[in-house]
């Protein structure tokens, strides 16, 4: 309703009072102003921070961020080196017993450079080291021999120890593996090492061939996995054919799958842990891609750790939050170190029990910070996904197994970019998985011996079933 007054100012009844159009425009657009700034002050304390604490905040990788800061002078006022008391354990020698190779080291004059007087042997001295060679391919020309049955006509001929169609032996292509799927060496850096007899694209091809053989064994490997006590999941970026994906790790003691995909959706976990009901306990990290396995699921304490420290960086004026970061963060660090500690299996169930109530007692309390009441729903509302260490010493309460395992895929990643095709993806998927397996279940040798031994039987037999060729969990 409006009517003028005496001033012909115009006026607005709003809930039986009267007031100034033009004032009332004007506190809306105060009003308005002051919301903008307030919004524009958080946006510029949120670019402030990530400007400072990186993107990623506490979990951005090294290779992120922008500048390394610079020692506070607490650091620099400790000296390096052991602790007081500390043995140390020097540097290890082997007797000639243990030696693979003993050369003796012989003088070649027998009469004294300075005086010409006859020298006569006063002792030996040991010098034990470790020697080792690149890798070296050498040219072999195999001549296989053909015989031939004078009666019934047939032509029998001895197989060179070699893949069919492919030019290197098999010595060279287990190093060239070990090389690459392991220790995460480009092969162009394969390709220099062993000079101009090498090509990357025929080490591909090979690789190839080699992923095709063991492909049917990668079923029982999943199989393997599946009834593992305690078994480990996580996942990591990589390219492919130059778009994202991912590198997927289902891991345990003696198995290791890796799996490289275009998405991250739960589709792949299915794949790899089935539908039907499982035994052991699943330790992964909170992505939700993994709730729906069909086994027990053990959250990471170390991202949750990681969490409750951001609170503090994030409210550092909020003496609740402070508080709780204080006595929430250490006893969850107990937590993922009391399996590690030498003490009976009765210590350690007692200490576990105590140091859940203690965590518990702290989630339980009235929490009035939003922050705050975030960590303690999680602990309420997952308790069945958080406490499983509590009750078998061989659940782990974080999953830095996983994390280390990945570790050379990440640093092959900055190295190689990722991979060139999805053909080369799958290829990649099939060797990792075998080749980490074997690499946990071997016991006696190297592991490049066992991929040239085995390359060597399938050659002579290539019904075998490749899953029997590999070392028993």
């Amino acid at each position: 309703m409006w009517k003028r007054t005496n001033n012909f100012r115009k006026t607005e009844l709003i809930n039986g009072i009267i007031f100034c159009s033009l004032c009332f425009e004007k506190q809306l657009k105060i009003d308005r102003l002051e919301k903008e700034n307030e919004s524009l002050k958080e946006k510029l304390k949120y670019r402030k921070k990530k400007d400072k604490e990186e993107f990623f905040g506490s979990s951005t990788p090294s290779s992120k961020k922008v500048f390394k800061s610079k020692s506070s002078d607490e650091n620099k006022a400790r000296q390096g080196g052991a602790r007081p008391g500390h043995q140390g354990h020097g540097r290890k020698l082997f007797t000639a017993e243990e030696a693979d190779e003993i050369i003796e080291q012989r003088f070649e004059t027998t009469h004294c450079p300075e005086c010409g007087e006859h020298l006569e042997i006063k002792e030996t001295e040991e010098r034990p080291i470790i020697e080792g060679e690149m890798l070296k391919p050498r040219k072999i020309l195999f001549r296989c021999q053909v015989k031939r049955c004078p009666k019934c006509k047939k032509t029998f001929r001895k197989k060179a120890p070699v893949l069919r169609r492919h030019k290197y032996g098999t010595q060279f292509v287990s190093n060239s593996a070990v090389m690459h799927y392991i220790h995460g060496i480009p092969l162009k850096r394969v390709e220099n090492i062993g000079g101009n007899d090498v090509i990357a694209g025929n080490l591909i091809k090979t690789f190839h061939q080699i992923a095709k053989i063991f492909k049917p064994a990668m079923e029982k490997l999943k199989e393997d996995y599946r009834q593992a006590e305690v078994k480990h999941a996580d996942e990591t970026g990589w390219r492919t054919d130059g778009d994202n994906g991912y590198c997927w790790l289902f891991c345990s003691n003696d198995t290791s799958i890796f799996d490289f995909r275009d998405t991250r959706s739960a589709e792949v976990v299915k794949g790899i842990m089935g539908e039907e009901k499982l035994p052991g306990v699943l330790v992964v990290d909170r992505y939700a891609g993994y709730n729906k396995v069909p086994c027990k699921i053990q959250y990471c304490y170390a991202h949750l750790l990681r969490k409750v420290q951001d609170l503090e960086k994030e409210f550092p004026g909020k003496p609740e939050v402070k508080r709780f970061v204080n006595c929430v963060a250490p006893l969850l660090a107990r937590a993922m170190q009391l399996r590690e500690k030498k003490m009976s299996e009765k210590q350690y169930y007692k200490k576990a029990k105590r140091l859940k109530d203690k965590i518990m007692a702290h989630m339980n309390s009235p929490g009035t910070h939003p922050a705050v009441q975030e960590i303690q729903n999680i602990f309420r509302e997952k308790k069945d996904r958080l406490f499983h260490w509590e009750y078998n010493r061989f659940i782990p309460a974080d999953n830095n197994y996983a994390e280390r395992e990945l570790r050379p895929t990440v640093v092959a990643r900055k190295v190689s970019y990722g991979s060139q095709s999805k053909k080369g993806a799958e290829t990649r998927s099939i060797l990792m998985s075998i080749l980490h397996t074997v690499g946990k279940r071997l016991k006696h040798g190297s592991l490049e011996e066992w991929i040239k031994k085995t390359l060597e039987i399938y050659i002579h037999n290539p019904d075998i079933d490749p899953y029997s060729l590999l070392p028993p969990p």
